[in-house]
């Protein structure tokens, strides 16, 4: 075979490979735009979303000088100990209040530690 053939032959892969390589390159960019465009409508449908199903959008404690409900990570490491320490302390008289009860239903003795003398 001529020399010629044999260059003509490379010319010809050289040119088919950079073909794929265009198509694919084609390809993968419309489906990068087409991703693109998915991500921009997901977050265009998430911005639109409302305030969360449990919190009142009127109960924003912003004029009392107090952070909103659920925002404690702006919240001072003093006013979250307080509300800490406050709901434990709820939760615990409300414990006591259902135990006591409890065993007033049932007709037990009272604990002197369950008894609310105050």
């Amino acid at each position: 075979m001529p020399w010629w053939f044999w260059i003509l032959l490379w010319v010809a892969l050289v040119a088919v490979s950079l073909l794929f390589y265009f198509v694919l390159g084609v390809r993968l960019f419309r489906k990068f735009m087409a991703t693109v465009k998915d991500l921009g409508a997901a977050g265009d449908k998430l911005g639109h979303i409302g305030p969360l199903p449990g919190a009142d959008p009127h109960d924003h404690q912003a004029g009392m000088g107090r952070p909103a409900a659920g925002s404690a990570i702006f919240a001072s490491p003093a006013d979250m100990r307080h509300d800490y320490e406050a709901s434990k302390s709820s939760r615990r008289e409300e414990r006591r209040l259902r135990r006591v009860q409890r065993k007033k239903d049932r007709g037990q003795p009272q604990a002197l530690t369950d008894l609310d003398f105050t």
